[in-house]
């Protein structure tokens, strides 16, 4: 038999869970019954992506030259009939047309979106193979590209980044954002899909690496781990909301290496060939081929306990 006080204890809290003003903005009502996009399910696209791109380091290791085309014809039509499905969850999750229930504008739009990002896919290699180049020749600890493809959490940043970029540039909503959390939940570093990056790009160490949404990074950069371009501020509209889409993050011109630790805030720009130091806070833009370092520390000796 229930106990009394504890049925009523959790009657009490059901409806307390179901009162409207506690759902107002964390309940969604799926459009017609709509599923929401399945993080698993992009968590296979983004492998079945990375089998073709980097064929024999993922998916099957038993591909040989007489077999690649069928591995890769394999994969590229699994990676369509999935993607398809999930953009059209995503369609539907950002959907506001209410006139059908069948939705057939957002069918039409997810098969001709898959289609798209599917041509793609050889643009996307070619990026990522100039990025594993670029990490081989500033990491002297590396021994080959194979060992950066497969187990630097730079490039699997950078590969989870590309795909997702050009899954935004496409009008794709809310996949590409699940696509770089998929990453950085892996690595620690987190990347914007919105961010705009050049080719050459190097992630080293990784771990704590923030690149906001409005970023503009050129060619041949280099960021160490921790290091942050963020905003310094956001504007506020005239009810005190944020402002969205406003440029506020750096612009970090080519061949700029940015140390361990760095804090880079605000629409500011960086200017080609500049190296910043470990742990610098820069709020102001430098020009080229500066060298941005931490103030010398002060040596200070104390006797018999002084100063403590």
């Amino acid at each position: 038999m229930v106990d009394l006080k504890y049925k009523e204890l959790i009657n009490s809290t059901v409806d307390k869970l179901v009162n409207a003003d506690s759902l107002e903005l964390v309940y969604h009502k799926p459009n017609y019954g709509h599923k929401m996009p399945s993080r698993k399910r992009m968590s296979e696209v983004v492998e079945l992506i990375k089998s073709v791109i980097f064929p024999g380091y993922f998916g099957s290791s038993k591909v040989e030259p007489c077999t690649l085309q069928f591995h890769i014809g394999v994969a590229v039509d699994q990676i369509n009939t999935i993607l398809k499905s999930q953009i059209n969850r995503g369609l539907c999750f950002v959907c506001q047309e209410d006139d059908t229930h069948e939705c057939i504008g957002c069918d039409n739009k997810a098969e001709k979106l898959a289609t798209q990002f599917i041509e793609l896919l050889p643009k996307i290699r070619e990026q990522l193979a100039k990025d594993v180049e670029a990490t081989y020749y500033a990491d002297p600890a590396s021994k080959s590209y194979g060992e950066i493809i497969f187990a630097y959490p730079g490039i699997t940043a950078i590969t989870n980044y590309r795909i997702a970029h050009e899954l935004l540039k496409l009008g794709v909503p809310l996949l590409p954002r699940i696509i770089a959390e998929i990453s950085h939940s892996e690595t620690g570093i987190d990347i914007h899909p919105r961010a705009t990056i050049g080719e050459y790009f190097t992630i080293d160490h990784g771990t704590g690496i923030v690149v906001g949404a409005t970023c503009i990074i050129g060619n041949h950069v280099t960021l160490y781990q921790g290091v942050t371009l963020g905003a310094k501020s956001f504007p506020l509209d005239d009810e005190g909301n944020p402002v969205k889409g406003v440029p506020r993050h750096p612009i970090v011109e080519d061949n700029v290496t940015i140390y361990s630790g760095a804090t880079i805030l605000g629409r500011i720009t960086i200017g080609k060939g500049t190296m910043i130091g470990g742990n610098v806070w820069l709020t102001n833009s430098v020009p080229a081929n500066s060298k941005i370092v931490q103030h010398k520390a002060k040596e200070v000796y104390f006797a018999d306990g002084a100063g403590i």
